[in-house]
């Protein structure tokens, strides 16, 4: 499977994605997405204590946070958390359960938690922001645990398993001479990957030369990259070296290269395999000493198919691949990344005292809803949405002691969705002549439409399980047309329909299941309507 979906909380292998990849073990980690004190922000507390069937108790004054690669750390220490500690017990098959005495902190995730909550695998894959006492918001997620080694950041702001994994790539890379290729959603960092792979190579102190492909008309795309003698075209009223050779001895990067023209192709390839390139109107190859990275948001191999793009480029293009994660899949980096945008904007302003205020009883100045809204959103734009969103709340809010919303970003995050699943009341029911715990009150779920081509297979599968693989149900969580999902299930390699199974195992399995249409949905995740329809056609139920 391209993204391993947790069955077993302790250790899952993910996908290869190039050299030196390895499979990871994931403990249950509550990471700091939001403090008073804004320096805490991205401390974490390894919840290692579950895998061995052991509690963990969380209070003001213990146990400690730690910043990776560090071996001091600190509690919580807000003095309006309550000294009685909210527990996290181990549930069945890798479930985690949060225990909240009564009279305790106030506990937020999505709705107020009264007693108890079970938190499944998926939700637990996905990361669930925990409000406490309107103050300290917590991520409860899964990561790799700590290797001990304090990781160079690269000038990336983020500690999760993604981009760890893509700092060890421009690492084992970045002093090579091979060409690199980024893939990655809009958004996503792809030029400061390209920055960091130059600055750490033995060109760094050579030039760094970005160029965006989709910007650049395409009838003059190739003597822009190129070159071109005087005369060549209209505009050439003298020789120009082209960005290839404003980079030589140095890094060229590419952006949208997805976007090349096809006479642009054809030279490129040529530079990457004999390292020469002819200027427009020249008949005479002039050698190139530059590293190539080049980056795009586009599925190159559909290009391929539909014969927009050359395969033979994208593979020597590709000479080492690097894909940057979306943000809503390093959920656990968007507070180091939202405070570090903020402090930059704040230090513009001449506010950035406002960040580390001297009262320890003082309001937040990032108010805990918000911050897990942001957890929560699926950030579309990525990294580049999110510094724009934080420029826009600092800018508004100037002169305020905390963030305030306007509407107009009210309507961008949309609504606070409400984490799937059912409070839990552990322990109410003990005693018969015990006052039921009051029921939360939540607000009617509302669903963003989304685009079929932002959801991941792991999400599809996650969802698909929640809903008991109901499609309607699935895609209406999944804010999306019903049509789509068989779509996305149909480009997925990795789940099956109905209609993928043999009558030898669908037999089996109704016998083994003793016929019960629930159990065998479970067992053989396919579509329940196409499975009752398949068991019918068998003549199973006859």
């Amino acid at each position: 499977m391209r993204e391993a979906l947790l069955d077993d909380v302790s250790t899952v292998s993910l996908p290869k994605r190039g050299a030196g990849e390895r499979a990871l073990r994931l403990v249950p980690v509550l990471t700091l997405i939001s403090h008073p004190s804004t320096q805490r922000v991205g401390e974490r507390l390894l919840l290692e204590e579950l895998l061995a069937g052991k509690n963990v108790a969380l209070s003001r004054k213990a146990p400690d946070f730690l910043r990776p690669g560090q071996t001091r750390g600190a509690p919580l220490a807000d003095p309006c958390l309550s000294r009685k500690p909210i527990v996290f017990a181990p549930g069945e098959g890798g479930r985690v359960r949060l225990l909240v005495e009564e009279g305790g902190t106030q506990v937020v995730a999505g709705e107020p938690i009264r007693g108890g909550r079970e938190f499944g695998t998926e939700e637990l894959a996905a990361g669930i922001p925990l409000e406490l006492a309107e103050r300290v918001v917590l991520l409860l997620h899964l990561a790799e645990p700590d290797s001990g080694d304090a990781q160079d950041t690269l000038g990336m702001v983020g500690q999760s398993p993604g981009i760890r994994r893509v700092r060890r790539h421009i690492a084992q890379v970045a002093d090579l001479k091979v060409p690199v290729l980024i893939r990655g959603e809009t958004g996503t960092g792809k030029e400061l990957v390209a920055q960091a792979i130059h600055q750490h190579s033995r060109r760094r102190a050579a030039r760094f030369i970005g160029v965006n492909l989709g910007a650049i008309p395409k009838e003059l795309a190739e003597a822009e990259l190129f070159g071109a003698k005087k005369g060549a075209h209209s505009t050439a009223i003298k020789d120009s070296d082209g960005y290839f050779g404003a980079a030589q001895g140095g890094t060229l990067f590419l952006d949208e290269v997805g976007e090349a023209p096809p006479a642009v192709q054809v030279k490129l390839l040529r530079v990457l395999e004999k390292e020469e390139m002819f200027p427009v109107g020249s008949s005479i190859p002039i050698p190139t000493d530059v590293r190539l990275v080049a980056a795009t948001d586009a599925n190159l191999e559909e290009r391929i198919r539909e014969g927009h793009f050359k395969a033979p480029l994208m593979h020597r293009l590709a000479g080492y691949d690097i894909r940057l994660p979306p943000l809503r899949e390093r959920r656990e980096d968007i507070g180091l990344l939202f405070f570090h945008f903020a402090r930059e904007e704040m230090e513009a302003l001449g506010e950035a005292w406002r960040l580390e205020p001297e009262d320890p009883y003082a309001e937040p100045w990032l108010p805990a809803s918000l911050a897990a809204r942001l957890v929560r959103y699926s950030w579309p734009g990525n990294i580049r949405q999110l510094r724009n969103l934080t420029r826009q709340l600092v800018i508004a809010s100037r002169g305020q002691p905390h963030l305030r919303v306007d509407p107009q970003l009210e309507k961008e995050l949309g609504p606070a969705a409400t984490p799937s699943g059912r409070p839990l009341r552990l322990g109410v029911d003990s005693d018969p002549q015990a006052t039921p715990a009051p029921k939360a009150v939540t607000e009617p779920r509302v669903v963003l439409r989304r685009k079929p081509s932002d959801i991941t297979e792991q999400e599809l599968l996650a969802v698909l399980r929640a809903q008991a693989w109901d499609l309607k149900k699935a895609a209406d969580q999944l804010g999306i047309p019903r049509p789509s999902i068989y779509d996305l299930i149909d480009k997925s390699p990795n789940i099956r329909t109905a209609g993928d199974l043999s009558p030898e195992e669908i037999t089996r399995c109704y016998r083994e299941c003793q016929g019960d249409l629930e159990a065998m949905v479970q067992r053989l995740e396919v579509s329940k309507r196409a499975l009752r329809r398949r068991i019918n056609e068998l003549g199973l139920d006859a």
